[in-house]
């Protein structure tokens, strides 16, 4: 029998918390495989996934890059992720398409800030994930202080499979414990050299086997039986298990190397092919048509389906990339957006390698390709055949909390601006643009500062145009502290022919349910009894009041976490409509929040920052000025490392100020946690 083809590909990410080394993993990943013939390096500016002139200056990954390589016989098609939290919303999308991933950690710092988010975002996916320990030849790196560090934080059972060989600078390779043999990398060596585990590391090398054969028994039924016969498991049914617990999230199989010194690259590339799943190991698609649910396999011979997730405007073109679920797409066919419900011709099709692409002529199921020719998908859109529509799922899109002002330096370049502007946010969903209805002014919006200011750069750049941009602002939210109940509004209108009547009793409360990170969302419940209120003017009355949370009373911006009952109303045989109890639910909540007792929420982050010890003391002062709650506080490799929770709006400019503090030698990372209530002054400093 013919293998399936499917099986010999692998869809995977890279993820990292940002300076992990994620991007240097993959140049050297596509350096072994033979794609490129020469190293790539971040600080040189040579890397092939970080090709945008702002990545190269700023050091950085920040648009999730695709590339395609081939190692034993199997395709791998790989995004390098961003790992700056400004730009989760790319991983967000990446991961929606992918089969597996690859999270690298610094072997000093073990799990960081944004390495704790991407696991979590991989886990609401159920993306499968190797764990690579980078940077082994690093002062201060330990392989075993990084597992604990991702058993204790992340709370996967750690499978390591590797042991070391030398340490810090002495770092030269790594025992291969499944078949316990000894991978050296000469120095300028680009292969390893096999060998036997070095006698200074033999019982080290077995006590650490037989701690993963136990752990790997416990938790596989075959394993076990195997374990318990010969009190030992073989190579290849310690594979064949850690391939099982990996792909069902059982486990996390942990190698290390050192990235840059490409030692470590070729076992990884081998534990991928091993362990992380082929499209045929990952559950069929699943979307819906007409309200049903429906499932499309792996199968090139199946009706089409694939989902776009990622836009991409170049000199020579749109480029929409691909995941293909099912089917098969060829050059020239028309294919159904079944969101915006119309046809599109697919003009060309790309094997994509960053900003390099080679023409195919068709891509079949579990491919990631760019195709040329749509006008209207956008990241998120479901592509099907003509003749078997589905509509898949598309990936969340994060709430922008940060906000400046764009204007153009000269006023006939502002539609020049505003078509910028939309290019901009159909490449990012998580940008958005609106323009304030008091000022005029056109408002940009995204995930953090460095977000909205790679944007603006962008327009300067990539348009000519000369723009000025205000002070950043962050998004807040109301909510209720304290409720009304029997808030009675009553609405007529008479103005000649049919009138309108609406009359509603609301109760408003606080609620703090499925919380959404901005106080808990919004239900609406009635209690109305007798048929008062029939059924249709219920749903007008809520509809009404999702109109009206647009808004609250204390500076106009949305509200959030409250409740809502409608207890009793009254209708009119003639005059009632739905019209007239959607404008009463509206106008009713927008009076009843008047008189409730409101509250500001303001957007607030976790920030990590890490500086000499000499130099904490200075830190720890300018955050409490920055109304800062320190949480934790830890010591790693001779520095300092705080964690506190800081109001969004305390951190702008926040990274010139650390520096200057610690004269060069602090860092810090933050993440979003969710709103807290602002002071009573920063009402009325956000009232419009």
């Amino acid at each position: 029998m013919r293998t399936n083809p499917l099986t010999t590909v692998r869809n995977l990410g890279i993820l990292a918390h940002v300076d992990a080394g994620k991007t240097t993993v993959t140049e050297r990943i596509l350096y072994t495989t033979g794609t490129t013939h020469k190293r790539g390096e971040v600080h040189d500016g040579t890397t092939v996934t970080d090709f945008d002139p702002q990545e190269r200056d700023r050091g950085i990954t920040i648009f999730a890059a695709a590339v395609s390589c081939t190692w034993a016989g199997h395709r791998i098609n790989l995004i390098d992720t961003p790992g700056h939290v400004d730009f989760a919303d790319e991983v967000e999308r990446s991961l929606r398409v992918l089969d597996g991933a690859v999270a690298v950690f610094d072997a000093v710092a073990g799990v960081e800030a944004q390495s704790e988010s991407v696991w979590r975002q991989a886990d609401r996916h159920g993306v499968p994930r190797l764990a690579f320990v980078n940077k082994m030849d690093r002062a201060g790196a330990d392989l075993d202080a990084a597992v604990t560090s991702i058993r204790e934080r992340l709370h996967p059972l750690p499978l390591v499979v590797q042991l070391p060989i030398g340490t810090e600078d002495g770092f030269t390779g790594v025992v291969d414990l499944p078949r316990m043999r000894a991978l050296v990398w000469a120095d300028g060596a680009d292969t390893a050299e096999e060998g036997p585990v070095p006698e200074a590391l033999r019982e080290e090398a077995v006590r650490r086997r037989r701690l993963l054969e136990e752990a790997v028994a416990e938790r596989h039924p075959v394993a076990l039986e195997e374990f318990c016969d010969r009190e030992t498991l073989t190579a290849a049914t310690l594979t064949a298990a850690l391939r099982d617990l990996t792909r069902t999230g059982d486990g996390v199989v942990v190698l290390c190397g050192s990235a840059y010194r490409n030692r470590g690259v070729e076992p990884l590339l081998d534990a991928v092919v091993s362990y992380l799943p082929s499209p045929l190991d990952v559950p069929p698609v699943r979307g819906t048509h007409d309200g049903a649910e429906r499932e499309r396999p792996a199968d090139p011979s199946a009706p089409m389906a694939a989902l776009a997730f990622k836009v991409h405007a170049t000199p020579t073109g749109r480029l929409t990339y691909l995941r293909v679920y099912s089917g098969t797409i060829e050059k020239g066919d028309t294919v159904w957006d079944a969101g915006t419900r119309r046809a599109e011709r697919v003009g060309r099709i790309l094997r994509v390698r960053a900003d390099r692409h080679d023409p195919l002529e068709r891509a079949v199921a579990g491919d990631i390709v760019a195709v040329v020719g749509l006008k209207s998908a956008r990241a998120g859109s479901t592509l099907c055949a003509p003749g078997a529509p589905l509509l898949l799922e598309p990936p969340g899109v994060a709430e922008p909390v940060v906000h400046v002002a764009v204007e153009a330096r000269r006023s006939t370049d502002t539609d020049r601006l505003a078509a910028a502007l939309a290019r901009l946010t159909e490449e990012d969903p998580s940008l958005a643009v609106r323009t304030d209805p008091e000022t005029g002014q056109t408002v940009l919006s995204g995930m953090g500062e460095l977000h909205l200011e790679v944007a603006t750069e962008r327009v300067r750049r990539e348009h000519g145009l000369d723009v000025t941009v205000g002070r950043p602002g962050v998004a807040y939210r109301e909510t209720v502290g304290e409720g009304v109940t029997g808030f009675v509004h009553r609405h007529v209108k008479q103005d000649g022919g049919a009138g309108q009547f609406a009359h509603v009793v609301l109760d408003v409360e606080p609620w703090e349910g499925d919380a959404d990170g901005a106080g808990g969302g919004f239900v609406f419940r009635s209690t109305v009894v007798g048929g008062r209120v029939p059924q249709e003017y219920v749903r007008a009355v809520e509809a009404g009041c999702r109109d009206a949370l647009a808004e609250g009373p204390l500076g106009g911006h949305p509200v959030t976490g409250l409740r809502v009952t409608l207890t009793d109303g009254q209708t009119h045989v003639k005059d009632s409509s739905e019209t007239a109890f959607r404008t009463a639910g509206r106008f009713g909540l927008r009076d009843a929040l008047r008189a409730a007792a409101m509250v500001l929420l303001e957007p607030v982050v976790e920030v990590t920052v890490t500086v000499p010890e000499d130099g904490l003391g200075g830190v720890l002062g300018d955050l409490a000025a920055r109304r800062g709650r320190v949480t934790g506080s830890d010591r790693r490799g001779g520095a300092a490392v705080v964690t506190a929770t800081v109001p969004l709006a305390e951190l702008f400019g926040y990274a010139t100020r650390l520096r200057s503090r610690t004269q060069g030698r602090g860092t810090f990372t933050a993440r979003p946690t969710g709103y807290a209530p602002a002071p009573p002054a920063t009402a009325v400093t956000t009232t419009r």
